[in-house]
């Protein structure tokens, strides 16, 4: 099988990313997980090293996947690493027309790269980032939506 990269900006990792990659690595012989360094019109909680150390340590266990930092195009990165597919995890309807139009334009800028939707797990269906980091801001449970290390992470980030 060839070699996958799931790109993401991972702020913060959740297990919906942590399902995804766990599907991904079971289908593929190597999985890159591509932490984008410089996210379009976000501004991160977590800094670059922070979301690849979370990433990492969430993904620790799953021997045929790496998590690094990338940044500029998601096709040149995929090039560059050797990947010839890109994973991409759907939730909802909103998902599927933003990575369709994606998909479009990466297959223009690198018809040689092949993209793998899976769709999340129904149990992290509603599971976004934007989501964790408010319902975390205002102190509610996010056990089971996050590794706990992440939830320690999103706790000790926010009280300080």
């Amino acid at each position: 099988m060839p070699k996958a990269l799931y790109p993401g900006s991972f702020d913060p990792f959740s297990m919906g990313h942590l399902d995804v990659a766990q599907r991904a690595a079971a289908i593929f012989d190597e999985l890159l997980i591509a932490v984008y360094s410089s996210p379009a019109m976000k501004t991160p909680m977590f800094d670059t090293d922070e979301r690849v150390g979370l990433a990492r340590q969430a993904v620790a266990d799953l021997p045929n996947a790496a998590v690094v930092p990338f940044d500029g195009l998601v096709v040149e990165f995929a090039r560059k690493s050797g990947a010839s597919v890109i994973v991409r995890g759907l939730r909802t309807a909103a998902d599927f027309e933003y990575e369709y139009e994606m998909a479009f334009m990466n297959k223009q800028l690198a018809p040689d790269i092949e993209l793998v939707c899976l769709m999340t797990s129904l149990q992290y269906q509603f599971v976004s980032a934007s989501l964790l980091k408010e319902v975390a801001a205002l102190n509610g449970d996010i056990d089971g939506l996050v590794p706990r290390h992440v939830a320690d992470a999103l706790r000790i980030k926010l009280a300080g």
